[in-house]
Order: structure tokens, then C-alpha cells, then sequence
């Protein structure tokens, strides 16, 4: 059984810092594409960040200079390191995996991604 377990979110102020982390099990093979998402209330789930089996990674471009995404292959963990939060980066923040080749036009769009995890909360006040 695929499962995907985020962690590491929380409350911080504005200008913080967070990492969050992703733990991959149940999978027969190494996913091709990895990313993460985000859906903050009343707004749509959208692509944050993906990383895909060459080490493509794609951001969007409202986080790019502040977020990175790196994976650790031995550990099976995707990480998301974020820096100088913004209150508009206030969100559930999901993981998610496909199961087979992705296209790298649709890197950040959730209706190639196959597994998700539950989610965890991050919180930019001012």
C-alpha cells in the first residue's frame, strides 16, 4: 500500500522559516515525478514545487528564491525547505507522487499525481 506522511508544519511569523517532510512507503518502484502542493482557504489546490525522475525541479513562480525542494533517496523522503514565509504562503500543504512518467508541462498540476498525503498545516501570521 502506497502512503505518503507529511510533517513539519506549524505557526510562524512572517520572514520565518519551515521545513516540511514527506515519507514515501508502498511504493514498487521510485516515483517518476514528486511534488508539493498547497490549498489555503477558499482557494484552489495548487503546484508549489515538483521534482521529477531526471532532477528536473519547477517552481512556481511565487516561491522561487524562498522555497526548495530536495528528496533524499536512501531515507525515501521529499523535503520542502521554506524560507522568508509570506502570510499568502498560510496553507495545508500536500505531497504527492505519481505512478508512472509525468509530463513536464503538467509538473505542478494536481490531476497528474496519482497518491496523496494528508496534509500538514503551515501558518504565516504577521
Amino acid at each position: 500500500q502506497v502512503d505518503l506522511v507529511e510533517s513539519g508544519g506549524d505557526s510562524v511569523q512572517a520572514g520565518g522559516s519551515l521545513r516540511l517532510s514527506c515519507v514515501a512507503s508502498g511504493f514498487p518502484s521510485t516515483p517518476y515525478c514528486m511534488g508539493w502542493f498547497r490549498q489555503g482557504p477558499g482557494n484552489q489546490r495548487e503546484g508549489v514545487a515538483s521534482l521529477d525522475a531526471d532532477d528536473i525541479i519547477t517552481y512556481r513562480d511565487s516561491v522561487k528564491g524562498r522555497f526548495t525542494i530536495s528528496k533524499d533517496s536512501a531515507k525515501n523522503t521529499l523535503s520542502l525547505q521554506m524560507d522568508s514565509l509570506k502570510p499568502e504562503d498560510t496553507a495545508m500543504y500536500f505531497c504527492a507522487a505519481t505512478k508512472g512518467p509525468c509530463l513536464r508541462a503538467l509538473v505542478l498540476k494536481s490531476i497528474q499525481y496519482n497518491y496523496w498525503g494528508q496534509g500538514t498545516q503551515v501558518t504565516v501570521s504577521n
